[in-house]
Parts: structure tokens; sequence; C-alpha cells
């Protein structure tokens, strides 16, 4: 019988043990790293961005709200060039967008937008996990070593949601995808698929808000989870069924969800 050990991540008695034990050693790490969340001195546009970060994805700031220099400089107590540095590196990582001669304001897409680039991410995620797991011979795990960054990121989103840590789950949430696409080992894929990512993190985030807020804040490690474990199993057929109702739109608005994407169970 398959139990879950350390981070939520399964060690069934009929898995390979060196996979258990690369799943344990890399939880292990995490949770040293996630305890020393904080710690160390940062400058003043670093605080200044991871605010306006966990603003713009915990849904403080909506997509298209201006971002009023004069407004920000007197909220966070700082100088107009440590601000500027923050917008500048926030429109770097796709959260905002610098308009010529008015300003600075939250990302937005169109609903055209949000649903091509959705499509986009999964048919990327689709060659990647098929160039992994597609092989003639039928069903193969891949080799543990090659699954550290999915589980990783899987016990960071665990426990980011345990501590009620939305701006940490989001970024959780991003590296689980981009590990996933990763495990294809494909330099030119990563490339065309990390830019798709980095636009879409804002819906992904509010995604994840809402359904945290709908039903269960573990429901999507959950969802996650269950992603890893088909394909740590190696059966692509498994892996894209579990794709296909991954959920990664059900709960923004819906003129965003795809025509047939389903609630997560």
């Amino acid at each position: 019988m398959s139990t879950y050990g350390a981070g939520g991540i399964r060690a069934g008695g009929g898995e390979p043990g060196a996979r258990r034990a690369v799943e344990e050693a890399t939880v292990a790490v995490v949770s040293r790293l996630s305890e020393d969340d904080g710690l160390g001195a940062r400058s003043l546009t670093e605080l200044v961005l991871q605010r306006l970060r966990g603003e713009i994805l915990s849904g403080a700031l909506s997509p298209g709200e201006r971002l009023v220099e004069e407004h920000l400089t007197r909220r966070f107590h700082t100088s107009r060039a440590p601000l500027r540095e923050a917008l500048r590196l926030l429109g770097e990582q796709g959260l905002v967008d610098h308009l010529p001669r008015r300003g600075v304001r939250v990302a937005e897409l169109s609903t055209r937008d949000v649903d091509e680039l959705f499509s986009l991410r999964d048919v990327l995620e689709r060659f990647a996990l098929g160039s992994v797991l597609g092989g003639a011979e039928g069903p193969e795990p891949p080799d543990p070593e090659r699954l550290v960054g999915l589980v990783a990121a899987l016990a960071m989103m665990e426990r980011a949601t345990a501590r009620d840590d939305p701006l940490a789950r989001a970024e959780a949430h991003r590296r689980f995808h981009v590990e996933l696409v990763a495990l294809a080992d494909h330099q030119h894929l990563s490339r065309v698929y990390e830019p798709v990512i980095l636009k879409l993190q804002l819906y992904m985030a509010t995604n994840i808000r809402r359904e945290a807020a709908n039903s269960s804040p573990m429901d999507a490690v959950r969802r996650h989870r269950r992603l890893y474990e088909a394909v740590a199993g190696g059966d692509l057929a498994a892996v894209l069924s579990v794709l296909a109702g991954h959920g990664a739109r059900t709960y923004l608005p819906p003129d965003a969800r795809h025509p047939h994407d389903r609630t997560p169970g």
C-alpha cells in the first residue's frame, strides 16, 4: 500500500528505493531552505519588489491598475530610484507594463491572449512529456534524479500553502511547470516555454487563489501531486489524461476558461 511521507510525496512500498531516497532528500533540503526564508539583509529595491509582486499576485492590485510613482514612494517610504528599479524588474517578470507617456500599470491580457497562451502552454507541456515518456517500448518510469526539480517544487508548494503564503505558492506553482518542461532536456523548448509561463503567472496565481477560496487550499497541491505521480509512473497516456483534467483555468472568469476545462477533483 502506498503512503505519503515527508512533504506529502508518495512513498509506496512497490516503488523503487532510489526514487524514495531522492524524494526524501529533496524534501528535507526544501524544508531547511524554507526555514531560512526572510533571513539576511535585502536592499530597498528588493523589499519594494517583493511587496509589489506580492500585491499583484495576491490580487490586491488588479490587472490594468495604474501604479503611480508618487503614491508608491509615500506608501513604501522610499525615493523614486529604488521604486523605478523595482518597477523595471517587475516589467522583466511580466507583471507590469511600461506605457509611453502613460506610466506603469499592472499587466493585463485580453481574453484572446489568455486563451492562446494557455493553449500554447498545454501544447508545449504535452510535447515535453511526449519526448520524455513516449518511448516505443511502452511505459518506463524516468530516472528519479530527473524528478528532483518537480519534487522540490511540489514540497515548496505544500509548505507555502500550509503557511498561507500566496507569493511563495505562486512561485512554487510556476517552478513546478517549468520543471515539468525541463524534463525534456530540450534547451530551445525551455526558451520558448519560459516567456509563456512568465506572461501567464498572474492568471495562474489567480486560479490557485480562487480555488483555495472556493474549495480547499490544499486542492492545488493535490492536483499537482497527481500530475507528478503520473509522470513518475512513466505512462504517457496516464500523464496526458491527468494533464487534460488539470484545471488550469477552472477558477478564472468565465470568458477566460477553456470550454472543456473541468473542475479539479
